[in-house]
């Protein structure tokens, strides 16, 4: 494990107005005494094929899990979850809008070129760029970096945005509010750096083996789509001298009983997840494998306010309060999950909302309040509600999708029919807004609410939401441009009693991240409630 030794106390993103960081990253990646395996191979589950690994075009877990291999940003997680140096080995603000990041002289690319504040200077604005289509070019917006919300709307040029690189190894950043949170947030994978020569060389096709290059821990040697990929370590990269494993494979099951079983035989070190009603077994069979942590992610189901039926907010409401939340976290699921009534989990910091009046109802009063909502719309026996239900393939999907369309089916008489697409198609579609209603999840960028409520702003279209509210979208603007953390707050707050009366989505439950572990893999961050995991931390210890 990769135990960075903080020399100063970690200012930034704590909501001080006034910061310097600067660290000592002291690598010691095996812990003494340690006995490693002769083979140093890791196999990973992925969840499914990943639609891209260019940082700027991607937006699913699957593939910042393996962009975050390949490619490194200005800072990384601990295992803890604590922000460390990446590419910048400090950083420093006396404002909190205009950030100064100080990058390594030793950062190179794979192919031997340095890394420097002109790679970000590129990599930044080709984000915000509307010829580069970035599903989250909204999340320099949500930033204040300057002119982004203007260039992404096609207002101003690329080139204004408020990036410079003062000299080579300096990357200053400005705002137009304060952001105390901005390093933070500037551990995303839509941040993260690419080779502007090779871009620019290959195009949509620079990701291949072929011509990748990035300035990660490790780079692509093999890459099978729908098989594998394979990955082996970056000579180049800054501290390659303290990465262990020789090999690391992504593999994109989809099928979680399949994954499971691969897992149990031996073929792969950790999984993506679990199967559902396989959980209990595992527990009980296997407890030395699983591996369950709080996680920064929602599950739910939003709704396409634009088509019928769900430009009705008592629709919504009737739909969204017939979903036992309890039998889904508690017996369907059972793994720690904690029903959602909230968008915003409960295990951000300093995140403590009043239940919303639903949530603190009964399941049978919520039963009996979505049947006279749904009256009051107009649906009845005559009449019966009818919608489709969009999900992206999986049998845990699917299996929540087929008990909670029970639900609806027992309580208001629905008749909802099951829609599930691969994985791009399924992004593809949401984009669009070519659905009704379909399951969908929100993992936190950064340990704090804007990185969840900021994804229901009017011109977020990222997981297919389409909501449009003025009133929501100036919450959003006050809690960016507020100076005050109680402040903020308080308007989060707001924000989630706002979508409670509009109910554009119905959260169903928190997660926990739960996977299967090889007991001989070391280094994996178990308590990284964002469930950032480096495969330069790791290692395989022998038996």
């Amino acid at each position: 494990m990769n135990k960075n030794k903080i020399t100063k106390a970690l200012m930034l993103g704590l909501g001080l107005s006034v910061a310097t960081a600067s660290f000592n990253a002291l690598a010691a990646n095996v812990p003494e005494g340690t006995k490693l395996a002769a083979k140093q191979e890791l196999v990973r589950g992925n969840g499914t094929e990943v639609a891209s690994l260019d940082p700027q075009k991607t937006e699913g877990v699957p593939e910042s899990m393996a962009i975050r291999d390949l490619l490194e940003g200005l800072v990384n997680q601990d295992a803890d979850g604590n922000t460390i140096p990446g590419v910048a080995e400090s950083w420093e603000t006396t404002d909190n809008k205009t950030f100064t990041f100080h990058l390594r002289k030793d950062a190179k690319w794979s192919n031997g070129d340095p890394v420097t504040a002109e790679d970000f200077v590129y990599s930044f604005q080709r984000a915000v760029d509307p010829a580069t289509a970035s599903p989250y070019a909204w999340y320099l917006e949500m930033t204040s970096m300057v002119n982004a919300a203007d260039i992404v709307a096609g207002k101003k040029d690329k080139s204004t945005l408020g990036v410079k690189a003062i000299d080579a190894n300096t990357f200053e950043v400005k705002l137009e509010h304060t952001t105390p949170y901005f390093v933070m947030m500037m551990g995303h994978t839509t941040v993260k750096p690419v080779h502007k020569a090779t871009v620019e060389k290959y195009g949509d096709q620079w990701t291949k083996p072929e011509n990748f290059v990035g300035n990660g821990a490790f780079v692509i040697d093999n890459w099978v789509v729908n098989e594998r990929i394979e990955m082996v370590p970056n000579k180049n990269y800054w501290d390659n001298e303290h990465t262990v494993l020789t090999k690391v494979t992504y593999l994109p099951i989809e099928n979680q009983v399949a994954e499971m079983n691969r897992f149990l035989s031996g073929e792969i070190d950790m999984t993506y997840e679990v199967p559902n009603e396989h959980f209990r077994r595992l527990q009980k069979e296997h407890p030395e494998s699983l591996q369950i942590k709080g996680s920064l992610c929602t599950y739910y189901y939003n709704f396409n306010l634009k088509k019928p039926p769900f430009d009705d907010v008592r629709v919504r409401k009737a739909v969204s309060y017939a979903i036992d939340r309890n039998i889904i976290a508690n017996a369907l699921l059972g793994q720690g999950q904690k029903p959602a009534y909230f968008l915003t989990p409960e295990i951000i910091s300093g995140f403590s909302p009043e239940l919303p009046a639903y949530g603190k109802l009964t399941q049978k009063e919520r039963n009996e309040e979505a049947k006279k909502l749904l009256a009051e719309a107009g649906y009845n026996e005559a009449n019966p509600l009818k919608f489709s239900l969009l999900y992206n393939t999986s049998e845990n999907h699917k299996k929540l999708a087929v008990a909670i369309s029970s639900m609806w089916k027992k309580t208001l008489g629905a008749q909802v029919t099951l829609e599930n697409q691969e994985w791009k198609t399924y992004l593809e579609t949401k984009k669009q807004g070519d659905f009704q209603a379909s399951r969908a999840g929100w993992c936190g960028d950064y340990n704090e609410p804007s990185t969840f409520t900021s994804l229901m702003e009017g011109n977020n279209t990222s997981a297919g939401i389409h909501y449009q509210s003025a009133d929501y979208d100036k919450l959003v603007a006050a809690a960016l441009a507020s100076t005050s953390a109680e402040e903020r707050t308080q308007l989060y707050y707001q924000q989630e009693q706002l979508l409670a009366k509009d109910m554009p989505l119905a959260p169903i439950y928190q997660y926990v991240s739960t996977r299967l572990l090889n007991p001989r893999v070391g280094g994996y961050a178990a308590n990284n409630a964002e469930d950032k995991i480096y495969s330069k931390d790791m290692y395989i210890i022998a038996e």
